[in-house]
């Protein structure tokens, strides 16, 4: 990781680079100016700002469209705000950690394509966001949510669009999650093998649930708080 605080990035030629996996990793940079990169050619983001210093990043001009991987690409990132309105997701698989500990109060992902994720294990724990509209995201094909949401400081969650069909494991899901009101009217739990702790210390006191046997499952999970009672929505 860099120690410099400042950063000339004004002559990088990123044409052909195909990795940025970790680059500005641990960066003490408090200001990153990546308005002359070329991305066009990168696969690889992940860990790309994790635990950078930057308090702002502005990746308008990133093409990500031949993206796969954005593992942790903002665990821990300073900017306390993320605009990724142009970021096209449509070819990323895994996302796993990506906004885990991020500092950004604002996400703006309602351009995200999620079809081909299949894994979103820790995206938003810890994450600083007060409030995740991710009703645009398509879960068809992911099968790991484990702790998506722990710690998540989002005090609303619009997950609507959910389609839980293939997850497999829930494990922590919301456990110390902020959010009020836990409306999974939407969640499809028959696959699901793993919900323990899946609720624990969350501060929800409303739950909603599709059915009556997914409400069920739901009030059953171990070290679920007494206050949190899922009904059928």
């Amino acid at each position: 990781s860099s120690q410099a605080t400042t950063l000339d990035l004004s002559n990088f030629d990123t044409s052909s680079v195909t990795t940025m996996w970790g680059m500005f990793y641990g960066s003490q940079a408090t200001t990153l100016d990546l308005s002359n990169f070329d991305t066009s050619s990168v696969t690889n983001m992940a860990l790309m700002f994790d635990q950078s210093k930057a308090t702002t990043l502005d990746l308008s001009s990133f093409d990500t469209s031949n993206v796969t991987n954005m593992n942790a690409m903002f665990y821990g990132s300073q900017a306390t705000t993320l605009d990724l309105s142009n970021f096209d997701t449509s070819n990323v698989t895994s996302m796993y950690g990506m906004f885990e500990s991020s500092q950004a109060t604002t996400l703006d992902l309602s351009n995200f394509d999620t079809s081909g994720i299949t894994d979103m294990e820790r995206m938003f724990m810890q994450s600083a966001a007060t409030t995740l509209d991710l009703s645009s995201f398509n879960t068809s094909n992911v099968t790991n949510m484990l702790e998506m949401f722990q710690g998540a400081k989002a005090t609303t969650l619009n997950l609507s669009s959910f389609d839980t069909s293939n997850v497999t494991n829930m494990h922590g899901m919301f456990w110390g999650a902020e959010a009020t009101t836990l409306d999974l009217s939407s969640f499809d739990t028959s696959s699901v093998t793993n919900m323990y702790y899946m609720f624990m210390d969350s501060v929800a006191t409303t739950g909603y649930a599709r059915t009556i046997e997914d409400a069920d499952k739901f009030n059953a999970v171990d070290y679920k708080p007494s206050t949190l009672n899922f009904v059928v929505k």
